[in-house]
Parts: structure tokens; sequence; C-alpha cells
């Protein structure tokens, strides 16, 4: 293993960490830690309430995406059923199943506070993604700060321009950290010349400011990422935010308020959100949270790896859906 995970990181890379989009490279694939007997035993570890599988339409500018059951296939299977299918496979929490990569992870964090003394991270998780050369995920958001490092394949990334709120409005936001929304959010073809598009190669990391709009389209071989997400005080705040914004044009029906992580307002509207959340919970008030239905199983026999159970042909109506994303 290379004693440093990120030798090649300038202190400008250090230090755009969290401010800006980020592309540097990384050394996990190094570590033999993403090899394919290394993901049979990471799939077969995996508890099963951690672990999930997708897949979507052919199209990624419309969106379909779908929830499905392993079906009891076994990991090595599994794993070949991606390389040849149109398959997504997210190991969540890989922080508190896998030591070793929590280790590895926990050492690429503790080498990014060293060189930037203003980074924390808290909170940490990781996600292991494993999918298709075909395969794509819809224009989305992440509440945390999210970094992507890319292990294995090729696969396109547009990152759409952060805070901007003609790609993600306040609205779309607030429903979104509510928990009213998944982190789906409604997407048109005319972003995509505002994005910044890279094609990333095993090795890369690309990271960007929390809640950054962005979609993912693979384009070679199988692919394999850790997605690592982390809060902090300001992350939690932004959140925070959001969320009252949403608790107020709900109930008060008071919409347009401000966005800004900083400053008094947004301290007083995050007391306010940990208020309403904790009266919530003391009334056992259920948070309603959309949930993608199980539509397909996992299936050797069938030619992209899955097969769509009982009359779910159609994709499935996603909140976001509701909301016509605005041309620009």
């Amino acid at each position: 293993m290379p004693n440093s995970l990120l030798s090649n990181w300038t202190q400008q890379d250090f230090d755009t960490v969290e401010r800006g989009v980020l592309v540097a490279r990384h050394g996990l694939a190094e570590t033999g830690l993403f090899s394919d007997e290394s993901l049979v035993e990471i799939i077969d570890r995996h508890p099963v309430e951690d672990f999930s599988v997708n897949t979507m339409g052919a199209d990624p500018h419309v969106f379909d995406w779908r929830e499905g059951d392993r079906n009891g296939v076994p990991a090595d299977q599994l794993l070949e059923l991606v390389r040849r299918g149109q398959l997504w496979i997210n190991c969540r929490k890989m922080l508190d199943h896998h030591p070793r990569v929590a280790r590895v992870v926990n050492e690429l964090y503790a080498e990014i506070a060293a060189r930037n003394p203003a980074f924390r991270a808290e909170d940490r998780t990781a996600n292991l993604l494993i999918s298709s050369p075909t395969a794509w995920v819809p224009y989305h958001v992440d509440m945390p700060v999210n970094m992507l490092w890319h292990i294995r394949g090729v696969k396109r990334v547009w990152v759409y321009p952060p805070f901007d709120t003609r790609f993600a409005s306040a609205e779309v936001l607030a429903k979104v950290c509510s928990g009213e929304w998944t982190e789906d959010v409604p997407y048109d073809r005319s972003f995509d010349r505002y994005a910044l598009v890279f094609d990333a190669q095993p090795g890369q990391l690309i990271t960007w400011p929390q809640l950054t709009p962005h979609r993912v389209t693979n384009l070679e071989g199988l692919n394999v990422s850790l997605s690592s997400e982390h809060k902090n005080p300001r992350a939690r705040r932004r959140i925070n935010v959001h969320t009252f914004n949403h608790l107020l044009n709900k109930h008060v029906g008071i919409a347009g308020q401000g966005i800004d992580a900083d400053g008094f307002t947004a301290r007083a509207k995050q007391t306010l959100a940990r208020a309403a959340r904790y009266a919530g919970k003391t009334f056992g008030k259920k948070k309603e949270q959309f949930v993608y239905p199980t539509t397909f199983v996992v299936d050797p026999q069938a030619e992209f790896g899955f097969r769509l159970v009982g009359d779910e042909t159609q994709p499935v109506a996603a909140p976001h859906q509701q909301l016509d994303a605005v041309a620009v």
C-alpha cells in the first residue's frame, strides 16, 4: 500500500476541497481492496439492509430509475451480471461494515485535514458503487459533502454550477433537505451547456461543494467507485436552513426565503428546524419520505440481468417529476 494515497496533490488541491470543483489523483486502486475477488467478498459480507441493486432506462435524459431485489443471486454471479448487464449496486455504510476500507478512507480524510486546517469531516460514511458499462445515474444532489473516488472503468460526470438556483431552486433543495423528496431533482437538457464535464479515469477523485447538482453516465468497463460523504457544522447548518424554509412554506405559506448558510438568520433557522424535528420525534409524528418501490428482480437468465415484476412496465413516478425544470 502506498505511503500516501494523495501523493500528487498540490496545496491548491487541498484548499479547493468543499470550496470548488476539484479533479485530482488518488491511490485507492493500488490498495488491492477493490479487485474482483475483494468485491465478491464485500458483496457476500455486506448486510442486506445496507445493500441495494438498481437499474435504469436506456436513455439517461429520460428519468427511469428502479429499485430491485437481489433474488438470492450469489456474489460472484451478481458481479458478472453487473459486468454484462444494466445494473447498479450500492453497498452503503462501508465504514461500518468493512474495517479495511474504513481505515484507508480515514487515512484520506486525515491527510486532507493535515494540509487544510479548515477542513472538518464529521459524520463520515462511504458507499461502494459497482455498476455496468452502460449504467447511468440521474441528475441529483447529495445532502452531505460528497467525494467521488473513482477506481475502475471510465465514467462521464456532469457537474453543474454550485449554489446556482437555476439548476436546483430553493424550493427543490428545501424538499430534498426536508426529506419530502429523494435526492433526485428536476432536470432539463438545456442545463448541460453550463456543466463541467469530466471523463473520470481509474485513480481520479472528483468532488464539488455541498448540494451541487450532477449526473453520471458510464462509458467503459465494470465501474467501481467509492462515494464518501461527510458533514461539518456549516454543512449541517445549510441542510437545516433549507429544512426550515420548507417548513415555513408548507405550514405558513411563506416561500422564497434566503438560503445563505452563514450569519445570524441561518443560525436561527437551524435552531428552529432542530426544534421542529425534536417536537416531531417527541410527539410521535413519523417523517414521510419517498421510497422507490421494488419493481424488478435480478435474473441471471435475462438479457440485461434483471426482469420486471408484476405490471411494473412503466417508469416509476418519483416526487421530483411533479415539478418541471426550467430551461436556461
